[in-house]
Parts: C-alpha cells; structure tokens; sequence
C-alpha cells in the first residue's frame, strides 16, 4: 500500500494514524476531517467545557509536534462524499478526488434531531465543540432548559446547568432511564441524582413537538398533553452513524458499517472504526459508542488492513464513566442480559458503591458509583476473565 486515506478527523482517526505508523506504515496518509478542528476530545463538552471552566485548547488530543511527526496531511473542513470502489477513489467536498490502496472509515455520527426543530432557534443538539458553543451562549442567567433523553449524555448536560444555577426539566421516553444497561434498582440512583439535585424529571413520556414564538422556540409539547416551558432545548437522544457517503460504494450498511470480527468490511482494503462500525460478535453484529470503543479499536483494525486480511479480532472493554452532580459513575463489561446483580460494597444510598454483573454464574460486568480504586481491581479481574 502507498496511500491509505482515513475518512474521520476525531478520536478514532486519530488513533488510526497512530496506529498506521506505530505499525510501520511509511506511505503517504491523508486525513479528511469535516470540522475545521484539529482532533479534540469530545467528552468535556457536556462538562467542563460547557460549564465554560475549561478552554477550547485544552481539549486537544494531540500536540501539534506529534501531528506533524506523523506526516500526515490534514484536510480539515472538508467532507468525504463518496466512495468509488471501482476507481479506488475517495471524492471530496472540494471536488478532489485521492486515489487510494485502503480507507480507514471513522466517519462517527450525527445525532439524532425531532421532526419540527429543525428551524427553530434555542434547540440544540451536543455532538462537536460548534454545537457546544452555540449551546452555551444561550444558557443565559434565568434560562429555563428542557433536556430531552436521559442517557449519559442528556444526564450529564442537565447536571451541568443545574450547576450553573438554571432550572432543568429532564424529558426521557423510558420509565427508567439507562435500566438496559445498568438493571432496573441500580439505574434508579441515576435516576434519584437528578431528583437529588432539583431537577423536574419527566418518565415515560415522549415529545410530540414544540411551541414557539417565530422561529424561537418557547416551549416543548409531550405526548401526555403537558406543554413545558423552555428557553433552551437539547435534544440528546444519541446518533446516527454517519454512512450516507457509502451508499451505492458496494460496502453493506446497516446502522453502521458491516464488519468482520477484526473490524475488517466486505472490501478487505476497507475497515471501520469507531461509532460507525458495527462488528460481527458471537451474539451478532454490535455497535459501540464508547471513547474506549473508538481508541481501542484502531489497532486491530489497522494490523489487519495492512496484512490485507483478519489476523485478530476486536476484544472491547466496555468501558464508559460519567460525571453527573459531582458524582463519578464507572462502568465496564457487557451488562445487558446479566441474571445476577449484587452490590459488593458500599451503598447505593450513600452514593459510593461497587456492584458486579454476572450471567451464568460469570462476571460480565461492574459498576462503580464514587469508587474508582475497587472499580479497577474488579475491571481487571473482568478483562483477564
């Protein structure tokens, strides 16, 4: 191979050209990034950064010294919009076209948007660094703000503006938010951090539109008939991956990127990373959203696209935390599905705690609430399992 192109400028294609030259790859690399940012981290947007505690260089995931070791070229603010197999041609917004021997895709996603927001001021969604600065120079002293979904992300978004002394109303489709993941008794102490903490939280019920005064939004309509009033609304109700430049490439899609075990597609050339791929496991094809997911995964996927076939396979950790109401939530492991729940200790009530996840008798995962030390001998003890 001469030319490998990675299409995804953020943390997974970041990782990737680490791993290209990690792994002895000294062709010509060409990144295509649709921000203008050079790779930053993502998971303080919803935190400090939002919060305005912490400042935009201080998210980079790279010095520029290391970018630059790298040799690659960084095309920024420009999307890839096509991918011809036949002519082993990427086509960008620019109209170039780079002819290329393999394609790391780690295009990531697009989050989710509700029918009738899309032209309306004051509702937002929280993906890149843009959207958070839009979103926090609306969250004025005073602002009453709607945050619909309660996963880690809304969670997170909505402890932030309690912090900043807004009042906070929490929108979320589920009786119990994160129950999938975390079991229904244990889900429920993130659901008692938001009531802790003041926030008026709405379950089991979804948002059937918006009010608004002109094109400034006023208010959020659920489907139980309750209109909430909001100066601000975020909809954080996750992502699509972002695959539409693969359609017609000959690549099979299907809420992601179709991979093999090694995060290798149909096209051996081809592989996937990050929150676009969705890999074959035992139990079927998965897609993870996960910071660990999208730094893990680059190293497999790399060696097998240089050996131009599946010498390993992706192993995930699992691992995700959160930060909400001064409180840091840890998880790692395969949760769905585990039979047996136990906390193993420490108290929910006391908000620091450690629980285990076992199915069939075996330590899928675990669980920690303000308990990092425990949290880590027992995630070891998961990994090496």
């Amino acid at each position: 191979m001469r030319t490998i192109v990675v299409a995804g400028a953020s943390l997974a294609g970041l990782h990737s050209v680490q791993q290209l030259r990690n792994q002895g790859f000294d062709g010509r690399i060409v990144v295509i990034g649709a921000e203008n940012h050079a790779p930053y981290d993502r998971p303080p947007l919803s935190k400090a950064f939002l919060a305005g505690t912490l400042a935009a260089e201080d998210l980079a995931l790279a010095e520029q010294s290391d970018l630059d070791g790298w040799s690659a070229e960084w095309r920024l603010g420009v999307r890839a919009e096509r991918l011809d197999r036949a002519a082993a041609e990427i086509h960008l917004s620019t109209g170039e076209k780079i002819r290329t021997d393999g394609l790391v895709i780690a295009t990531g996603g697009h989050p989710r948007t509700l029918p009738g927001a899309e032209h309306l001021t004051g509702v937002h969604t929280l993906r890149t660094l843009d959207d958070t600065v839009a979103l926090r120079a609306d969250l004025r002293p005073g602002a009453r703000v709607v945050v619909i979904g309660a996963g880690w992300i809304g969670a997170e978004v909505a402890s932030t503006c309690r912090d900043l002394g807004l009042a906070v109303t929490v929108v979320e489709a589920s009786p119990t938010p994160l129950a999938r993941a975390l079991g229904s008794e244990l889900a429920s102490v993130c659901t008692d951090l938001h009531l802790d903490h003041g926030v008026d939280l709405r379950l089991g019920t979804g948002v059937s539109g918006f009010a608004h005064t002109g094109t400034k939004v006023t208010g959020v309509l659920l489907d139980d008939g309750t209109q909430l009033p909001a100066d601000v609304v975020v909809v954080g109700i996750g992502i699509e991956p972002a695959t539409d430049w693969l359609h017609g490439s000959g690549l099979p899609l299907d809420n992601g990127v179709l991979c093999d075990p090694g995060c290798v597609t149909a096209i051996p050339s081809v592989v996937a990373v990050g929150d676009v791929a969705r890999y074959r496991t035992p139990a079927g094809h998965v897609r993870h959203e996960h910071w660990t997911n999208a730094t893990e995964q680059p190293a497999v996927a790399v060696r097998n696209l240089l050996a131009g076939t599946t010498l390993d396979t992706f192993r995930p950790s699992g691992y995700v935390w959160s930060d909400q109401y001064g409180v840091r939530l840890q998880l790692a492991g395969e949760t769905a599905g585990a039979d047996e729940i136990t906390v193993v200790d420490g108290s929910p009530d006391d908000r620091r705690f450690v629980a285990e996840f076992r199915r069939a008798g075996l330590l899928v995962g675990v669980l920690a609430m303000n308990n990092a030390k425990l949290f880590g001998r027992m995630r070891r003890q998961l990994t090496t399992a």
